[in-house]
């Protein structure tokens, strides 16, 4: 009797990674050693899997949303460190991490849920050490720009609170099945020490609407807003905020908040 293979589900966006050297890359950049708690977001056939429990380490947590693919791995990989939990990470509580702390994070990320992973990894990073993930190669540009076409507020948000670096370019041929785009390795490492940034919430919503029109000027896109423009120059008031760092933008918020 031949054994059962889960089959790929396309609304769980699973494209398996299949090439080792993709996996030395991750270990170039985060070394484990018998005190690392680490989890891995989306366990599939192991592949990642049983590399990380090659390393030294305390723990590995993976969180599988398949059933079927759960019970693959847990029926194939036996190991005392190896905790399979059977959950989407966006519905688990992240507290719940508190007693292994700090974590390492190694995953292939489902592309539809990149960001709102990322959103739950930057409200819990005070559980984080580091990680290392792989995102769409599109994602990843705009993650790290610092000004110009596709600079944002994704880009401010995320550079604030995390430090960030592009690691190696993963052609679609990587996976089964193949993705359509390529993909990217980037590496992030909580910020220990963040900018002050006044009434932040506000100041992320100020920011949102700065890029609400990309193109258009400050003058433009505040137009239709309470933000009093009085306290502008007309030289920044003609400014893109594609134009400006986080620093400036810092001290137009001062100005007029």
């Amino acid at each position: 009797m031949s054994e059962f293979i889960p089959r790929h589900k396309k609304q769980y966006g699973q494209h398996f990674l299949k090439e080792q050297w993709v996996l030395d890359e991750i270990f170039k950049r985060v070394k484990l050693d018998q005190t690392s708690s680490v989890f891995e977001i989306g366990g599939g056939a192991g592949f990642l899997t049983r590399t990380i429990l090659a390393e030294q380490m305390a723990r590995l947590w993976v969180f599988e949303i398949d059933p079927e693919w759960a019970e693959y791995l847990a029926n194939h990989i036996k190991d005392a460190r190896l905790k399979i939990l059977i959950q989407n990470i966006l519905d688990f509580d992240f507290r719940e991490l508190e007693t292994h702390k700090p974590w390492v994070l190694l995953a292939n990320l489902p592309y539809q849920v990149t960001f709102p992973i990322l959103y739950l990894l930057q409200a819990n990073r005070d559980l984080l050490k580091e990680g290392v993930i792989m995102v769409q190669e599109e994602v990843a540009q705009k993650l790290l720009k610092k000004s110009g076409r596709d600079y944002g507020y994704t880009s401010l948000f995320f550079q604030h609170y995390f430090e960030l670096e592009l690691l190696a370019k993963i052609p679609p041929t990587a996976f089964v099945p193949p993705p359509k785009v390529y993909s990217r390795l980037v590496y992030f490492k909580p910020r220990a020490n963040l900018i002050e940034i006044p009434d932040e919430l506000n100041f992320w919503k100020f920011i949102k609407l700065c890029f609400k029109f990309p193109r258009r000027t400050l003058r433009n896109n505040f137009a239709s807003t309470h933000y009093n423009l009085n306290k502008l120059t007309p030289e920044i008031l003609i400014l893109r905020a594609q134009q400006l760092t986080i620093t400036e933008l810092l001290e137009i918020w001062e100005l007029i908040r």
